[in-house]
Parts: structure tokens; sequence; C-alpha cells
């Protein structure tokens, strides 16, 4: 067995990660039934859905386990702060980075919580789905999820208590917010509980939000966030306003310099890259970031700030933090089932959402454990599809009698059968 594969290792690390939120769960019922959900979330089952995990698990029926999602007593919330400071304690950098960004959750109807038609990155284009804007933690050898905030469109939701009710939205407690609002709310949130980090980066919907930027400023807390390419920025001492992408033309060639803003699939991400600096006053440092792709020439644009000065490379190194969390998006739904839920309500999406982040972060700790025991040449470091396909055979195997898998197998055609016949009555009732 390879040195870096610690299956014994591996089990005290989920152990310690069920029982750093066991206290969460008043009963013990729940508590146990949330371990086996987060063990099903690591599983190689194919869909993460209550269903299957209940299957899984041992159970005769999914109740148990939608029990957790809709109706049991405990604070997903709660659970979130402590699958964030888990984190942080096994991760931890005073350098690190936080990402905001959001992902979409395709969907089916229209009674889902916050679903409507809107554009999301997933699809593409406008889809009927769900966005969550999500916060991540991102230091130089790792990344991880750390929070995550449903957005509910104003219109069609916050402007309707008749849908916030049905949907089980806390009355009184929940407001339409922007999602850089939201993105605000989270950095605020993990800033307040000593989360280390010294620098904040997201994409243009959060660059273009003042009260974001001057947050930051006010703790402190370096940033570089992205820009549209007809954002006006103060030059000459801020006695004039010119466009990025005139600013751009401007430079010559010899000024734009090659720098790797990390690793990518293919290898280095090099763009070519140029600075201006924008003000320079006592305890404050102000620049606008350009990218250029080599290739094709298309631009980036990124407005920059600083306590202190920093050379380009940091800002570079910044920036090109903001691909970690679209990894994670992309792990998160691959690997734990990040949209695999079939709850419809405010309470079911954060619960689902939050014992996955508690998947993941187990997934996220085993890796970076793996990496700080790996020294061999010939082999690459633990990736964490490869470690949770190791976990499940060396930690997660479960063995289940064929009457078991029958019994289940009646369950699931006799459930569905009954759906049918209430479908098809419903249409003839038309």
């Amino acid at each position: 067995m390879g040195h870096s594969v610690d299956p014994a290792g591996w089990r005290v690390i989920l152990d310690e990660a069920k029982a750093r939120v066991a206290g969460r769960f008043v009963r013990a019922e729940p508590r146990q039934t949330a371990g086996q959900f987060v063990e099903g979330l690591l599983s190689d089952v194919e869909r993460k859905t209550c269903w299957s995990l209940a299957e899984r698990a041992g159970h005769a029926d999914p109740q148990a386990m939608q029990r957790l999602l809709r109706t049991a007593v405990w604070d997903a919330d709660a659970v979130r702060d402590d699958v964030r400071d888990w984190l942080v304690e096994h991760l931890g950098h005073p350098d690190a980075v936080l990402v905001v960004d959001e992902t979409g959750f395709l969907k089916k109807g229209v009674c889902s919580v916050g679903v409507q038609r809107q554009y999301t990155g997933t699809a593409g284009r406008v889809e009927n789905s769900q966005v969550g804007v999500f916060l991540a933690y991102v230091t130089p050898a790792t990344r991880a999820m750390i929070d995550r905030r449903l957005y509910l469109p104003e219109t069609t939701w916050c402007d309707r208590p008749d849908r916030l009710a049905a949907a089980g939205v806390p009355e009184g407690e929940v407001w339409f917010a922007t999602k850089p609002t939201l993105a605000r709310q989270m950095i605020t949130a993990a800033l307040d509980a000593g989360v280390p980090a010294g620098w904040v980066t997201g994409d243009e919907v959060y660059g273009a939000d003042p009260g974001l930027r001057a947050d930051l400023e006010h703790r402190a807390i370096g940033y570089v966030l992205a820009v549209g390419c007809d954002r006006r920025v103060a030059v000459n001492d801020g006695r004039t306003l010119v466009r990025v992408d005139d600013l751009a033309e401007r430079i010559p060639t010899s000024q734009w310099q090659l720098h790797s803003c990390g690793p990518g699939a293919k290898g280095p991400r090099d763009y070519l890259w140029a600075w201006i600096t924008t003000a320079t006053n006592q305890g404050e440092h102000r620049w606008l970031l350009i990218r250029r792709n080599r290739t094709t020439g298309e631009l980036a644009f990124y407005l920059c700030w600083t306590p202190h000065p920093v050379p380009l490379h940091t800002l570079v190194r910044v920036a090109g933090s903001r691909w970690s969390i679209e990894e994670l998006f992309q792990t998160g739904k691959g690997q734990v089932g990040l949209d695999h839920y079939q709850v419809r309500g405010w309470t079911g999406w954060h619960r689902h959402i939050t014992l996955t982040m508690l998947a993941l972060a187990v997934l996220t700790i085993l890796a970076a454990t793996a990496q700080q025991s790996d020294a061999n040449p010939e082999l690459i470091a633990l990736t964490v599809p490869e470690i949770r396909r190791l976990l499940n055979v060396f930690v997660l195997a479960v063995s289940l009698p064929p009457a078991h898998t029958l019994r289940w197998s009646i369950w699931r055609r006799t459930s569905q059968a009954r759906a049918r016949r209430s479908h098809y009555q419903h249409r003839q009732a038309k």
C-alpha cells in the first residue's frame, strides 16, 4: 500500500468530522442519521438522494433521512460554523484568500425555494434554477468551502409572502439581498469568527459593489476584484477618469509581464499582466490590474487595494485564486452530491448543502494530510477523487444482504407506480 494511504488515519479524521458536529443534534437518532448521511455523501453511491443514502445505510425506508433534512431539530448554521472552524484549525494560513462566487442548481417546476428562470454559469444560459452564493477559503496549499447563502430573487420571491411561507422561509428573518450583499454577510461572519485571511477576490458581480470594497478597506483586508471593461478609474493623481479598456490600449508592449496565476489542468496558467497605480496614500495602495490572454488577446480587469505595498506577482496570485472556487463547485457536485438534493424548502436546502460541505471538508483535510506525508517523486499527490475512491474501498465499504437490496427495489417501484398513478389522475382531472 502506498505510504500516503492511511486507512486508519482516514477513519480517525472521518470520526473527528462527525464528532465535531455531534453536539448540534440533541437526540441520538438524527445524530446517527447525520453521520450516515455524510458517509453516504462520501460513498460511491451514484445519486446522493435520501432514497439511495437510506438504502446504503441499511434503513428500511428513507423517512429518517428525510426527517433529517426537513423536520429534525438541529441548526444548520451552527453546523456550518463548526465545519468552517474545523477547516481553519487544519488549514488556516494568514495569507489565505477568501473567494466569493455563485453556482446554479438546475430545477424543474416553480416550487423549489428561490427558483426562477435566471442566468446560471452552470448551464451557460438562462435556465430554471436556484442560485447559491458561496465563500471559499484558499491557501497556498489547498482550498475549502466554508459558507453558503441561497439567493432569493426580489420580485418572484421576496415580494411574494405566500411563496416564502410555502417554502418555509423564516418569517421576518430573511429579506431580499443582492449577491454582493450575501457575499458581504459571509465575509463579515468569517472575519468576525477569526478566520485568518489577507485577501478577498471575486468576479465582476462582486467587484462592481462599492459597499463590499468599502467593507474590506475598513477592515484592512486587501482585495483583487474583477470589474467590467467600462469601469472608469482615476489617474493623474485623481484628476482624470479613464475607462480601463482605454488604459489597456495605452500600455507599451514592454510593460506587459508574463506570470502564472496558478497551476491548471494542462499546466501553469500563464498570462500577460500589467498594473497601473491609481492611488498611493498613507495606509493604502490602489492599482488597476490587467490580464491579457497570450493567444486571443482577451482582457480582464481588476480593482486592487491593500493597506501596504505588494509586488505584482502577489496580485496575480490572488486573482488566480478565483478559479479555486470553480474547482470546488465541480468537486462538490461530482464527488459528494452538492446538487443531488430533492428537497424544495428553505430548511432542506441549507441542511443538505451544509452536510455536503462537511463531507467535502473531510476530503479536503484528507488531501492536505496526504500531501504533507507524500514525498514520492514518482507519484502525483493524492487527488480528492482518488482519495474518495480509496476511502470507499478501505473505510466505507458496506455489505448488504440481497434481501435488503430486493426489498428496496420493491419499495422504489411501488413508490414510483403510486407517483405515476397520481400524475395521470391529476392530468385527467384538468
